[in-house]
């Protein structure tokens, strides 16, 4: 009850802030004097104001997803239209079929939590008690500014920087965009604040912000802008005076912070088989030695969360041949040249011997799928249901098995409160180890300490520095094996969970991986009952194949960003519009 008096509260506040035009108030002091004059004068009110950036952003909390769609379920399908992972119909920007929109009402370029953070940040030094008791919010507030400020980039690239409110008449609003790499200082300089400000633990269980959330981001910040500066140079999204190294150093120092902070470990119980899985399935996050930042959900209080049932999966979604081919064999070496791969033409025989994470990441028939409830079934007993009907349609029949619990009794159609991990230690380490690798600075020692716990949770062997085996279907054979290592554990251990657009982005590996191929799925599908899909010459599930035949359209001089809406142009002659629109 306590909690839904508070978001009353709230929501009354933040009315009373933000807006500014109704008619039956011009004859009234301005509304924002009026809020800021009874609030921000407690603690309390400063806790308060943040809490909506945690309702309003948990969905961009989300390990990299912009879904706003704030089922978890949808976490692990957050790589959906990418060569990750695909469902019956292809993605318009992969195939380069985006348009210009004529508004900005159903485009990432929104400014309204912008306003909303910078009003904080306007006010908050009217708090009457100690700076040492309201700190923390001082520092989320610079969190949640760099977090909305990093997703505008992602999307746009250059856009406005502000960093206080703005009236209707201000001269800002009609400022030029600011070139992406000083956005990115200034949004590390508020992850640096973030960092000092925010408490060294988190407040609730790891429910809110605390330090290493803060680095946990930076060190994703920049990596993401050192290696677009660097794939990008000299080419029409390329940054002038780039500085890739500054960047990178700056991502392997946040991540080695966390690291040497001893606070966190990959999680493992020794079981190599179902640690993996069973991670992503906890239904309590407190005190978990891996997780940095979690979203916790309570029946109990109405706070729910929802995440289907298989009996209803998997809906039109697919993992992809090239992220089921990256997984290595159980001898660490390649499935091209390993001796343990026994072929692709069975869902047996593809998935044995390789990395356990393969098993814990796609279904294989010996799975549990549904137990419980007098039920007792394994994944064979759902494989053959394939084709059915639409609902257990898949374009690739690798289906989805990570994140997905089996324990019929914990699911509800009611709303379930199953928990969100936000911000995850493997990562951290994956960030590490690129950093280092990009910079060609990477030591064995900085593996063990990155790639190999990783590796150790599934008893994988370790990646030895001097002895990478060549793989001939490495996706980027013009770089360094390390490299070409390190993205392939980058891709494996973080699977679905929302970064591998942004990775082939910043990477400027759509002509690699996306410009004029087409997604390829299983070659056991052919052999499912009622497929509708066709297959290549090699036998393998082609299913774009009559609808973008020349494989996608993606124009690798234009669809890296996205084009800003027209009306913005129109109101604003000194914007200007992204490349190739």
């Amino acid at each position: 009850m306590k909690t839904k008096i508070y978001f009353i509260i709230l929501s009354f506040v933040v009315m009373v802030a933000m807006t500014s035009c109704e008619k039956d108030f011009l004859e009234k002091k301005p509304l924002d004097q009026i809020s800021s004059e009874i609030y921000f004068k407690k603690t309390t009110d400063l806790e308060l104001y943040m809490n909506q950036f945690y309702q309003r952003s948990y969905n961009i909390l989300e390990y990299g997803s912009t879904s706003q769609n704030n089922y978890s379920q949808l976490i692990f399908l957050a790589d959906v239209d990418t060569d990750n992972l695909i469902d019956l119909s292809f993605d318009p920007r992969l195939h380069g079929t985006r348009v210009v929109p004529s508004s900005a009402g159903s485009t990432e370029w929104n400014y309204v939590n912008v306003r909303r953070i910078n009003y904080f940040h306007d006010n908050y030094r009217k708090c009457l008690d100690d700076f040492e008791s309201y700190k923390h919010y001082v520092g989320e507030a610079h969190f949640f500014r760099a977090l909305i400020y990093y997703q505008l980039v992602q999307e746009f690239g250059d856009v406005q920087w502000y960093d206080k409110v703005l009236n209707t008449n201000s001269p800002e609003l009609f400022a030029p965009r600011t070139p992406r790499n000083i956005v990115i200082d200034n949004i590390i300089a508020d992850l640096d604040s973030a960092a000092m400000y925010l408490d060294e633990e988190s407040r609730d269980g790891g429910n809110r912000l605390d330090r290493w959330s803060a680095l946990t981001l930076q060190s994703r910040v920049a990596l993401y802008e050192g290696t677009w500066e660097k794939y990008h140079n000299g080419t029409t999204f390329g940054v002038a005076n780039a500085n890739p190294a500054k960047y990178l150093n700056k991502a392997a120092e946040a991540a080695l912070e966390v690291m040497n902070s001893g606070k966190f470990e990959i999680y493992s119980t020794g079981n190599p088989n179902e640690d993996y899985y069973n991670f992503f399935n906890i239904h309590d996050y407190s005190g978990n030695s891996e997780v940095i930042l979690w979203k916790k959900f309570d029946k109990s209080q109405g706070i729910t969360n929802y995440r289907m049932i298989l009996g209803e999966w998997p809906r039109g979604h697919g993992i992809t041949k090239a992220l089921a081919d990256s997984y290595l064999s159980a001898d660490g070496l390649p499935i091209a040249v390993s001796p343990l791969f026994q072929g692709h033409a069975t869902l047996e025989s593809v998935s044995e011997d390789r990395d356990p994470r393969f098993k814990q990441t796609i279904f294989t028939p010996d799975a549990p799928y549904r137990i419980g409830n007098g039920t007792n079934e394994n994944w064979d007993a759902m494989f053959t249901k394939l084709y059915t009907t639409e609902e257990f349609s898949t374009p690739t029949a690798y289906v989805i098995r990570k994140g997905y619990s089996y324990d019929l009794t914990i699911h509800d159609y009611n709303g379930e409160d199953e928990p969100i991990i936000l911000y995850d230690y493997a990562e951290v380490l994956l960030n590490y180890a690129e950093a280092k690798a990009e910079l060609g600075t990477i030591t064995q020692a900085d593996i063990d300490i990155s790639i190999k716990p990783l590796r150790d949770r599934v008893g994988m062997p370790n990646l030895v520095l001097s002895s990478i085996t060549t793989d001939p279907a490495w996706e980027f054979p013009t770089l360094s094996p390390i490299i070409n290592e390190v993205r392939r554990e980058r891709r494996v251990e973080l699977a679905l969970v929302g970064f591998r657009w942004n990775d082939v982005a910043r990477w400027a590996a759509a002509d690699e991986l996306i410009a004029g191929k087409r997604p390829r799925g299983s070659e056991f599908g052919s052999t499912l009952p009622l497929n509708p899909f066709e297959d290549d010459p090699d036998g393998f599930m082609d299913p774009y194949k009559n609808s973008i035949h020349s494989g996608y359209g993606f124009k690798l001089d234009r669809d890296y960003l996205s084009p800003l809406p027209q009306s913005e142009l129109t109101l604003n002659k000194n914007l200007t519009q992204n490349p190739g629109w």
